[in-house]
């Protein structure tokens, strides 16, 4: 399986953009960056911020009326992500609404400011576990007071105090959203509602029983489903409109229907067309055919995802959780990817990987900079910066890939965090600093753009190896697999050939960065004394500590200190360019054979421990930037302007208030 970049990647590039600290040169913006309010929000570790939709106003009615419908199915997902997150979590959110509206008490108690971040906190993870670390985060205000809230509320049942206090107040209970701990049941110790009544062993042998390894075109079995056991026995719970999640499902339909009545033309609208008709089924099959369909799709501007696609919230790296993402095509701006897409052949020819894992023929790899026009589901508020699919090891083989770059949402990461002081914080030296704001944006684009387009495309594994092989190391794996592919080759002089870079500097610029935040920086995310357990940060984390192992004999990279802050140098970034190859080959071994003992041995040495005098260092250090250490959006709006019962325009305006499109939300998108 193969995976996106997900929301916490974004975190990883933000770095890049944050030293960049200037504004990209060419980014067209219906409202002039300085008279824009990027950030709405602060609370806790996260951020609130609006991103805009450059050129919507330009596009032909019927491409407008076709990103609103589809911007209506994308919310319509809304419960069902809450609901897979944690089985309570609709009950936890719907009433925490109800107090935010109906609280009739004091609302100037230090303890409601207390209760409304960790309400917002709720909003922004789509449940009551951290959506990075998935801990379960405790309220700032005792049980006592929120029976108090429930009680002096209107519309709130008084009988969900004793129901829902030690769900939310006890930390012993449903702890984590999902455990990587391989010495324990991934799936009895998950609190991720897609298992119910049944251990990890019966979970492997259920799939076992249905699923046949010498299927050359496999269906992704479990990925729409929950699995229950009842009356001793283990079954699945599949979603359709008659099935799991119908009600919300039937809504979905609703707007599909609509999108494919204006569909741009034949190609597309049978891509809606077969989502509609698995929506309905329930069948993997059709959602396989869906797959294939939309990868052919490539002459239409809008384009969307709708469906339960990433297996990051699953520990056994089986389920998807649902998301959607609407957007159109940036035009200048594909002609980068275009390019990259173009040489993909080349790309795998020449990467450093054992010739049995190669594709003799790389197929179908598309590649395009995209306007992200709505968020929804998984992908809501925390998203992506850039996506490949399908995740299908099959249909990338024999049908190919498509990527994708959220230009639009870097550039907003970028225009908050301006004047940060993260890069005079973090930079060793005046050199390294400049370097990055002269190259950093451009040199982060280029990265996603490769780890989206060829790195998760590349290679192949071999016969009778299949996606759950590597279990719950199968995502840091992955994500490692596309980083090293986009590390290896940023720095070959193909970049500067192709015109997709200036020079190596920009290059230099990237390795400064991802190191950085591999060893360092992304450690602010995580609670003192404990290990790193998102898949992504791992990721980072294994690769970074490797070469600096690795590459400790010639002193590729070393440790400095200085006015008594930690820094680590890259003194041989061709040397540093070897080591990340030589990593790739493994990995991609890894991936190819389904090696899970080297998988978890890989993961365990290099991508989970912390030192515990660093993190303590780089917290205090971050701690006098006062800046959070996630981000997410809110959505814009979507008018229709109706004239004579027909629409004639849809109009786009953005909203700064979180609190007041959460409640919209909670009541015009509810309906599980």
């Amino acid at each position: 399986m193969k995976i996106k970049t997900s929301f916490i990647l974004v975190m990883a590039f933000l770095m890049i953009i944050l030293v960049a600290g200037c504004k990209k040169a060419g980014q067209p913006a219906e409202v002039a960056a300085q008279e824009f309010q990027w950030q709405i929000d602060q609370f806790a570790d996260l951020r609130v911020m609006r991103y805009q939709v450059p050129g919507f106003d330009e596009l032909p009615l019927d491409q407008k009326q076709l990103i609103y419908y589809l911007s209506e199915a994308a919310l319509c997902g809304r419960d069902i992500i809450t609901d897979q997150n944690y089985k309570h979590n609709l009950t936890i959110r719907r009433t925490l609404d109800a107090i935010v509206e109906g609280y009739k008490g004091d609302r100037t108690n230090p303890n409601w400011e207390n209760f409304m971040v960790y309400t917002k906190r709720v909003w922004f993870s789509n449940g009551i576990h951290h959506h990075s670390s998935t801990d379960k985060f405790i309220p700032e205000f005792t049980a006592d007071y929120f029976a108090t809230l429930i009680k002096e509320s209107e519309g709130v049942d008084d009988d969900l105090i004793a129901f829902l206090q030690p769900i939310i107040f006890d930390p012993a209970v449903d702890a984590k959203k999902v455990s990587q701990d391989s010495s324990k049941d991934l799936v009895t110790h998950s609190a991720v509602n897609f298992y119910e009544n049944v251990t990890q062993e019966e979970v492997e042998n259920y799939y076992k029983s249905i699923s046949d390894k010498d299927d050359l075109t496999p269906i992704w079995y479990g990925l729409n489903s929950r699995v229950v056991k009842k009356n001793g026995k283990v079954k699945e719970e599949v979603a359709s409109i008659d099935g799991l999640y119908g009600p919300a499902i039937e809504k979905i339909i609703y707007w599909l229907e609509k999108a494919a009545g204006v569909a741009e033309n034949d190609q597309q609208k049978q891509v809606i067309d077969k989502l509609i008709e698995y929506y309905r089924t329930g069948d993997l099959e059709k959602f396989d055919e869906y797959n294939i369909l939309w990868l052919n799709d490539v002459d239409s501007r809008v384009d969307f995802i709708n469906g339960f696609i990433e297996v990051y919230s699953d520990p056994m790296g089986i389920k998807g959780s649902w998301e959607s993402i609407v957007n159109f095509k940036d035009l200048a701006a594909t002609k980068r990817t275009d390019t990259i897409a173009a040489n993909a052949q080349w790309f795998e020819d020449n990467s450093p990987i054992d010739p049995r894992f190669k594709k003799k023929e790389v197929k179908g790899v598309t590649a395009k900079v995209i306007t992200a026009a709505m968020l929804g589901g998984d992908a809501y508020p925390s998203t992506p910066i850039g996506i490949n699919l399908p995740n299908a090891n099959w249909i990338r083989k024999n049908h190919g890939s498509k990527s994708v770059t959220l230009e639009n949402i870097t550039y907003a990461y970028d225009q908050a965090s301006l004047g940060s002081g993260f890069g005079e914080e973090f930079s060793y030296s005046e050199e390294i600093l400049e370097r990055a704001k002269k190259y950093g944006s451009q040199a982060s684009n280029l990265s996603t753009d490769i780890h989206e387009v060829l790195g998760h495309g590349s290679g192949q594994l071999l016969p009778g190896v299949v996606y759950e092989s590597l279990k719950n190391y199968h995502s840091p794996i992955e994500e490692a697999r596309a980083d090293l592919f986009a590390l290896y080759y940023i720095m070959d002089d193909k970049m500067v050939e192709l015109g997709l870079l200036p020079n190596l500097d920009a290059a230099k610029a990237n390795y400064d960065s991802s190191l950085r935040n591999g060893l360092m920086t992304q450690l602010r995310r995580i609670e003192l004394g404990k290990t790193i357990e998102q898949a992504h940060m791992r990721d980072r984390a294994l690769i970074a500590y490797w070469v600096y192992d690795k590459g400790k004999p010639e002193n590729v990279i070393t440790k400095e200190v200085k006015d008594r802050k930690t820094y680590f140098v890259i003194n041989d970034y061709l040397k540093l360019r070897q080591l990340y190859g030589e990593l790739l080959a493994e990995v991609q071994r890894i991936t190819s054979e389904g090696d899970y003992e080297a998988a978890r041995d890989l993961v365990e040495s290099y991508g989970v421990q912390i030192d515990q005098e660093l993190h303590k260092e780089v917290i205090e250090r971050f701690s006098k930037l006062n800046m959070a250490a996630y981000g997410g959006f809110i959505n814009p709006i979507y008018t229709p302007v109706v004239e004579n019962g027909e629409i004639v325009d849809i109009k786009v305006e953005y909203p700064t208030d979180y609190v007041k499109q959460m409640l919209r939300y909670g009541k015009d998108y509810s309906f599980l």
